[in-house]
């Protein structure tokens, strides 16, 4: 009988205690945070793909290339272990035009390249090599979890700030927080680089800019309530 009691001793305080934090003024604002930051790293997406015939014509051909691809980003001193292969397909079609069938065969390759200064004559290298096309290209930075924790605390202090401010044209203090929610995230610049732009870069000058690296965005948003005073 004693436990039940202070149960509901224990649940009705709870309830005046939660009454009483929403019956207390209070203001919510949100904040947002944005560190940039130059990348360090660039993940690189490649496909060697060929059509023919015969299935085992486009796979001997799709082998000897990625044969060739991988040779070559070992000689570019990539690790082993930042080269991995995101999907093989052999495909059958028909054409209804020829009434013929034709194999497609396809691998498509994830590089890392931890070298930002290699990256023109690495993308060219891969073209040599006997890639067909770039499928994208992703800017890194390795520090992103300190630069995520810059961003969460410039979030927070932006949000106080709007706080203050509000606060003080109504003639009142900001007191402590009551509420917080964090969401946010990582924007970076992904071109897709086609393989037309990417020959005709390379047959010009050297000395050309076929990539700009830029700056990755990385933003906090926070929603804060604070007590108000």
């Amino acid at each position: 009988m004693m436990k039940k009691a202070i149960l509901v001793l224990t649940v009705l305080f709870t309830t005046m205690s939660l009454t009483a934090q929403e019956t207390s003024p209070y203001i919510s604002v949100s904040g947002e945070g944005i560190v940039k930051v130059t990348p360090d790293q660039v993940f690189i997406k490649v496909r060697v793909e060929n059509q023919g015939k015969s299935a085992q014509e486009v796979k001997e051909l799709n082998d000897k290339a990625i044969d060739k691809v991988l040779k070559y980003v070992k000689s570019m001193g990539v690790d082993q272990k930042d080269v991995n292969t995101e999907y093989i397909n052999l495909n059958k079609n028909y054409d209804y035009q020829t009434k013929e069938y034709n194999y497609v065969a396809n691998q498509s390759i994830a590089i890392l390249l931890k070298d930002l200064e290699k990256y023109t004559d690495f993308t060219q290298g891969l073209l040599n090599a006997g890639i067909n096309r770039i499928d994208g290209v992703e800017f890194r930075s390795t520090e992103i979890e300190k630069h995520k924790t810059e961003a969460r605390i410039a979030a927070v202090k932006d949000a106080k700030k709007k706080a203050e401010e509000l606060a003080s044209a109504l003639g009142m203090n900001v007191g402590k927080a009551l509420y917080i929610n964090e969401s946010g995230g990582v924007s970076a610049p992904q071109p897709v680089y086609r393989m037309e732009m990417a020959k005709a870069s390379f047959s010009d000058s050297s000395n050309m800019e076929t990539i700009a690296v830029g700056e990755m965005a990385i933003k906090a948003s926070v929603s804060i309530r604070f007590e108000l005073k």
